[in-house]
């Protein structure tokens, strides 16, 4: 038995470390220029990884940290699909966009609120620009069951999507009402059908815990109800209370979260009946079907993470396109405009709609490995590091490994000659492990962190 009260203590702000350096150190002196020059140096034989955001909501689910826009204006999408055409065009200018593409995701926002006509459009016009699809291309989209027919399915099947990833969050009515997003079972279960029907053999469904009104009873008896659904996949978040950034969390009554202790329990329970029930664990909050090539991957220690979860696959540079969107290469991060009239009005003046970016420094991307392998695979292999990185690792983070002996002490992490191993109780503290490797976080004291809470 575990005692989960013993571990509050590490319920602080931390980084999800979808990047390394994480977005706050973007920087808005990060130009269209230095854009344009990495994209001429980049080496035409990598890959590349292509991500669309289509912003737009009907109204706002409470719990969301996404950047999205509330709008019921057809015309609004008909002028954002605009924008999304000049936008390529622009970047074929700069970019060689006849590399492989080896994934693409449409991400929100929620793509489907598109009609499936505007989905179709927006395929066509990304095919145009980047013709070289991969044929094992993983080619994926969020989809809000609630704004999902047949003919959105045929679009997506028609234009090459093999993956789906539904949002549920959870089945408890007083939850769904209190985050304002009610979405009966039956919606699901309907649009599941329908995925399935369509051959669509890779179903992700999104799951948060920590949500209000939350405890480990309502949370496993959705658990038990999801399960049935059969997914392939499922990603169970914790959810980041950011409300400071999200107006929308400012609704939600505080006294009505689980406590940290409770929420590792709901984790822990969740984990046991998942691994138990025919899926393995697969980073910090994935699981999936044994078959599942994000598992094979954690078999063989390849598994990656980047700006949209794990994936398999690693080795291509992101192409983030849309109001938001995030690339990145071997050696920065570019970020498009978060405001859709700044956004629109550099692409009117003929410009990359770069926001801010960075650019990564030679000890960023050391320690962009380290904490990138330890998010995907929970260990990592000492001596691989000190090869490719020329480096004695125990001088070089010292400080790391000292502040990481109070995991150790506490069974949550193994540290050898050879390698550092975190426990299965550990992984659910990995945001954690990894913090003392982050250099820019250690330079913000912690009563300053602008970051959800670990747990």
């Amino acid at each position: 038995m575990i005692d989960f009260k013993k571990f509050e203590k590490y319920s602080k702000p931390g980084p999800r470390y979808t990047s390394y350096p994480t977005a706050p150190e973007f920087t808005e002196s990060f130009s269209q220029e230095d854009l344009i020059n990495y994209f001429k140096n980049q080496d035409s034989n990598r890959n590349l990884s292509l991500y669309v955001h289509l912003p737009f909501c009907r109204s706002a689910c409470y719990f969301c940290g996404c950047n999205v826009i509330f709008t019921s204006k057809e015309e609004k999408k008909v002028t954002y699909l605009e924008y999304l055409k000049k936008e390529l065009n622009i970047l074929k200018q700069h970019l060689n966009t006849n590399r492989k593409v080896t994934q693409m995701h449409f991400g929100g926002g929620t793509p489907t609120y598109f009609s499936p006509e505007q989905l179709q459009a927006v395929i066509s016009m990304i095919k145009e620009v980047f013709p070289n699809f991969s044929e094992d291309a993983e080619i994926s989209c969020e989809v809000d069951p609630r704004y999902f027919t047949k003919e959105h399915m045929d679009v997506l099947k028609a234009g090459g999507f093999n993956r789906l990833s539904f949002g549920v969050q959870d089945i408890n009515e007083e939850v769904q009402k209190t985050i304002h997003r009610i979405q009966p079972y039956e919606t699901t279960l309907n649009v599941m059908n329908i995925a399935r029907d369509a051959g669509i053999k890779s179903i992700n469904i999104d799951l948060i815990y920590g949500l209000p009104h939350q405890n480990k009873k309502t949370f496993h008896e959705t658990i038990e109800q999801v399960i049935k659904l059969n997914p392939d996949r499922l990603a169970v978040f914790n959810y980041a209370h950011v409300p400071w950034l999200m107006k929308t969390m400012r609704k939600f009554d505080e006294s009505t979260f689980a406590p940290p202790s409770e929420k590792l329990e709901i984790l822990k329970d969740t984990i046991e009946f998942f691994t138990t029930n025919g899926y393995k664990m697969v980073g910090m909050d994935h699981f999936a079907k044994p078959e599942d090539e994000l598992f094979k991957a954690i078999e063989k220690g390849e598994l990656h993470r980047n700006f949209q979860g794990y994936t398999t696959k690693g080795g291509a540079d992101l192409i983030g396109i849309g109001v938001t969107s995030i690339g990145n290469g071997v050696d920065y991060y570019a970020q498009n405009f978060k405001d859709l009239k700044q956004y629109e009005a550099a692409i009117d003046n003929g410009d990359l709609p770069i926001f801010k970016g960075y650019k990564l420094s030679d000890d960023d991307i050391l320690r962009q490995y380290v904490i990138m392998e330890l998010m995907s695979n929970f260990s990592l292999n000492i001596k691989r590091v000190e090869e490719n990185f020329n480096i004695a690792f125990n001088e070089y983070f010292d400080d790391a490994l000292e502040a990481l002996n109070e995991f150790i002490e506490a069974k949550l992490v193994e540290i050898t000659e050879e390698k550092i191993q975190v426990s299965q109780t550990g992984t659910m503290l990995i945001r954690n492990i990894c913090m003392p490797f982050d250099a820019y976080l250690n330079k913000i004291p912690e009563d300053k962190r602008r970051f959800s809470k670990t747990i």
